[in-house]
């Protein structure tokens, strides 16, 4: 196993081709869902629209508390 800390006890930063390869795949998902919902957007209405703003506003919460964990104890490693 490599390790995660500098020699100096600080964290490493650095993206591997893996995690570009990741995010390039989570953009295509999200604009292929983005795209494929305007069938649904058509039948079902502002609905739609309503939950799916919904749905991103829960997202972004848990994004935000697991940015509040990492800042207020920042390890090397999972949680």
């Amino acid at each position: 196993m490599s390790e995660t800390t500098s020699p100096s006890g600080e964290l490493k930063r650095g993206l591997k081709n893996r995690h570009i390869q990741l995010i390039a795949l989570g953009g295509a998902i999200g604009t292929g869902l983005f795209l494929g919902s305007a069938g649904v957007l058509k039948s079902a209405g502002p609905s739609m629209i309503l939950g799916y703003a919904i749905c991103g506003f829960i997202a972004f919460m848990i994004m935000r508390q697991l940015g509040e964990m990492i800042v207020e104890e920042p390890v090397a490693g999972s949680f």
